[in-house]
């Protein structure tokens, strides 16, 4: 094949988000920087075509990946889109930016400082058969929240920059919040977990 055949075979093959190169599609590309300023359109359940990526389940984050600048730049702008003081949120899941990735950031309330921190291909492994309801909100259903009833404590498996797996145990709000987070990587809202409509916030 010519050079510029393979190229288009390439292009072609990234819109599924694969990526010849293991990296960002080209499609992925073209969302991370999308827009002007930091902060990243956020997909919306009331936006038919937006829905419909929400509905999906995401893809592994590559080690390649990492080593790319299009993944800082992701970082930084799923950060300041979720700090953003006009929509705050306390995480947020790639998916709602539009990139079919398993990556989160979650507000960690368990530590000191309240930091956020990101999460590459999390997995809950173990939930505790100890329950609680709570209100929950979601920055793809603005304006509205809904009781769901989350496990109390959950065991994390992820991998961490270096891809080394590690385990956590992680406790109350934020067990929760990571739960909410990992449900947008396999397309499930929190609205499928409750019986009841989603209200307004308070």
């Amino acid at each position: 094949m010519e050079k510029k055949t393979i190229l288009a075979a390439c292009a072609a093959a990234t819109l599924a988000f694969a990526g010849c190169s293991g990296g960002f599609s080209a499609a992925e590309e073209e969302t991370i920087h999308a827009g002007k300023g930091e902060i990243m359109r956020i997909l919306t359940v009331g936006n038919p075509a937006d829905s419909l990526v929400l509905r999906q389940k995401a893809a592994p984050v590559t080690g390649r990946m990492l080593r790319t600048d299009d993944y800082a730049v992701l970082r930084r702008r799923m950060l300041a889109t979720v700090q953003d003081p006009q929509n705050t949120g306390v995480g947020i899941a790639a998916p709602q930016v539009g990139i079919l990735r398993r990556m989160i950031a979650v507000q960690r309330f368990d530590k000191p400082g309240e930091p956020f921190e990101f999460y590459l291909n999390p997995e809950i492994v173990e939930s505790s058969a100890e329950t609680a309801p709570g209100r929950e909100g979601c920055l793809s259903i603005p304006g509205l929240a809904g009781t769901v009833v989350r496990a109390q404590r959950i065991v994390l498996r992820y991998p961490d920059e270096r891809f080394a797996e590690k385990t956590e145990t992680i406790d109350g709000f934020t067990a929760v919040i990571f739960q909410h987070e990992t449900d947008h990587l396999d397309g499930i809202l929190y609205t499928d977990r409750t019986d009841e409509a989603p209200t307004p916030e308070e």
